[in-house]
């Protein structure tokens, strides 16, 4: 059974003698008969395993878990995830790689290509996710210090160190990192907060709040008026979309967004926003393909923003 499902995959078997050499290899007497015979309990028990048609004939694991082309996905997947360190990554990759075959194994090394990604420096995140689930579990607050960096890249303690507690409501993995949605008594507000920000991160001994707000909560909805997980007042915005960008404006805010089209064979869409200078630094790269219609206050806040930077370079 190791020998087919470390050294066979659909494109590759192990031939009578093969299989016969590979048990002699591991101390167990086999020939011809008992090999067939071995092979027919196993099916029995469930195991796919299959002739394939090669000169001589040889036996192959028919159906794995994942197939070669989801390995790969899962790996690439793994390898591609800013959150984790290399060797975090270079682990789990590892580890996805046991459920193929070796030949699937050598497939993966080959083309997984994931040299110039940038990774997290620290394991805290890892550890970080799981705590905070482990609070959603027991319904019991988190408590952590939140920082950010100065110029000359060392993490500074925000709030001159407090100690945050809040309820966690929701973990949202966007743009490469975790993202804890909580909870904030005294303001009445979701706060959210970047994962591998946090230091010292705890379950504390309160127990979290519990209301219509959180009980509500559509996390959904959340991601899809914010960027880059900026929160804030939503407002209802009109984009004028040139057809050149409509697959961002889709990439973005989907296939459902609600949109019309405009007398020039432009589009109008109609996006809920909580707006920031991430979603000016987004509406912006797009020039004039893209820009706001209403409300008028926003427009003038957007035309303030862009002034603001051509001034920087005047």
């Amino acid at each position: 059974m190791q020998m087919l499902y470390e050294q066979t995959d659909e494109a590759h078997g192990l031939t009578t003698p093969e299989l016969i050499e590979g048990l002699a290899e591991r101390g167990i007497d086999a020939e011809r008969k008992s090999v067939y015979r071995d092979i027919e309990t196993l099916r029995s028990f469930g195991m796919d395993i299959v002739k394939l048609p090669t000169r001589p004939v040889s036996y192959a694991l028919g159906s794995r878990t994942f197939s070669g082309a989801e390995l790969m996905l899962l790996t690439d997947a793994v390898q591609s995830s800013r959150f984790l360190t290399q060797r975090m990554a270079n682990r789990l990759a590892a580890g996805v790689a046991t459920l193929g075959s070796r030949h699937q194994v050598r497939s993966l090394k080959k083309h997984v290509h994931v040299e110039g990604r940038i990774k997290m420096q620290n394991e805290s995140v890892f550890h970080h996710v799981d705590t905070i689930h482990e609070a959603l579990s027991q319904r019991r607050k988190v408590a952590f210090r939140y920082v950010k960096y100065d110029a000359a890249k060392r993490p500074v303690p925000q709030k001159a160190g407090r100690i945050y507690c809040e309820t966690p409501v929701r973990l949202i993995y966007s743009e490469g990192c975790y993202y804890l949605i909580a909870y904030n008594d005294k303001h009445e507000s979701f706060p959210t907060y970047r994962v591998d920000r946090m230091q010292g991160l705890r379950i504390a001994d309160e127990p979290a709040a519990r209301n219509q707000a959180i009980a509500t909560f559509d996390a959904e909805a959340y991601s899809a008026r914010t960027f880059s997980m900026f929160g804030g007042t939503t407002q209802r915005v009109t984009l004028r979309v040139d057809e050149s960008v409509m697959g961002a404006l889709i990439d973005r805010f989907g296939k459902d967004v609600e949109s019309t089209v405009a007398e020039d064979g432009a589009a109008r869409a109609y996006v809920t926003v909580a707006p920031s200078p991430v979603f000016f630094g987004w509406l912006a790269q797009f020039g004039r393909a893209m820009r706001i219609e209403a409300p008028a206050a926003l427009v003038a806040e957007y035309a303030a923003y862009l002034r603001e930077i051509l001034e920087d370079y005047a």
